[in-house]
């Protein structure tokens, strides 16, 4: 069974249809704690660390077999507490940031919570070093969309992103950093590749489910 730990129970329905999808038969069991992310934003991602580490470790108390962490803004957090809880713990956007570098050495990243940027420009880093790639990261806030997100406009708020990316000149790869800015990526008309995170992320969820072990 994969855990997922989300920060906005709108990604649960979004993941069981990935898993109905193309990995039908995995066992999901969906953690939602909005306070992570709101504590995470005011004070940044380490003050989270506890409540992240108790949930990994429910989450292993009620069988997982590895934890999938949906919220890129404490994704970091969580892949650091994989030694203390035994399972395999990865961050959804970690295969996204690995497509980005392969895609070329221009990445720009888009985020609606500003909390978001920092870690998945160091994120992106670090898989331009785990590749030996060179990478230049620019990082953009799309103002004004997430407010309608949490009024619940996934609509308004997708349009946000999308029309954003399609700003975006000069670039290799654009990274919507958030989970929730998926749907975006079917509303552009740049040619430049926009990656989002949900279903690669979940198919190393369920890889490292199979292979008892993190893929990388």
């Amino acid at each position: 069974m994969l855990a997922l730990l989300h920060t906005s129970p709108v990604h649960v329905p979004v993941f069981d249809a990935l898993r109905d999808e193309a990995h039908p038969g995995l066992g999901l069991r969906h953690h939602v704690d909005a306070g992570l992310l709101d504590r995470a934003r005011r004070e940044g991602p380490q003050a989270v660390r506890a409540g992240v580490l108790a949930a990994l470790r429910q989450a292993v108390a009620d069988g997982a077999r590895a934890v999938l962490c949906t919220c890129s803004t404490i994704g970091g957090v969580a892949e650091e507490g994989a030694g203390s809880v035994g399972v395999p713990v990865l961050r959804v956007d970690r295969p996204m940031a690995a497509a980005a570098v392969a895609a070329g050495p221009r990445v720009v990243v888009l985020a609606a919570v500003e909390s978001t940027l920092a870690p998945t420009r160091a994120l992106v880093a670090d898989e331009a070093r785990r590749a030996g790639r060179p990478v230049e990261v620019r990082t953009r806030l799309v103002d004004g969309a997430w407010p309608f997100f949490e009024a619940g406009d996934t609509d308004r708020y997708a349009r946000l992103v999308a029309e954003a990316a399609d700003a975006v000149t000069d670039a290799d790869a654009i990274v919507l950093a958030q989970a929730s800015m998926a749907p975006a990526g079917r509303l552009t008309r740049t040619r430049i590749p926009v990656l989002a995170s949900p279903a690669p992320g979940l198919a190393a969820g369920a890889d490292a489910v199979r292979d008892g072990r993190p893929a990388v």
